[in-house]
């Protein structure tokens, strides 16, 4: 039986630069922080990459957890989508006053595709955080 949603990964080349931007301006708290060296077999299992090297960091707000990632082994590659592609293009955070808030996370490195979208009783846009991936802005009137 499914309960839910338990947390989201995320891929970031920088690690410390990804929980200033998750943590401190958009407010997760993190909940575990780990290193995981190429020794753990473990890992490796559960992954099916045997050998690997990362950092990983578990962040939680309301109901949701974003789980960040960044590995030494082996290299990372960029594959970041765009909305339309196959797999996980977005994910997105309810915010309240989504005007304010694009202009609080635009000052802090995001970019967003334009102004907010008023879709009544739905506002939303799309934005990238500082490394790229997509984050959806929505704000439920």
């Amino acid at each position: 039986m499914i309960k839910g949603v338990h947390h989201i990964a995320i891929g970031v080349p920088d690690l410390g630069q990804a929980l200033r931007f998750y943590r401190d301006v958009l407010g997760f708290s993190v909940e575990q922080e780990t290193e995981i060296t190429e020794d753990h077999a473990k890992a490796g299992a559960a992954v099916g990459i045997p050998g690997f090297a990362a950092r990983m960091a578990m962040l939680q707000t309301g109901n949701i957890r974003i789980e960040l990632w960044q590995y030494s082994k082996p290299e990372q590659r960029d594959r970041r989508s765009d909305p339309a592609d196959l797999g996980y293009p977005h994910f997105a955070l309810e915010v309240e006053d989504i005007e304010a808030e694009c202009q609080r996370l635009s000052s802090a490195g995001m970019t967003f595709v334009g102004p907010p979208v008023d879709f009544d009783p739905l506002k939303a846009v799309y934005g990238r955080d500082p490394f790229g991936n997509l984050i959806e802005l929505l704000e439920v009137k």
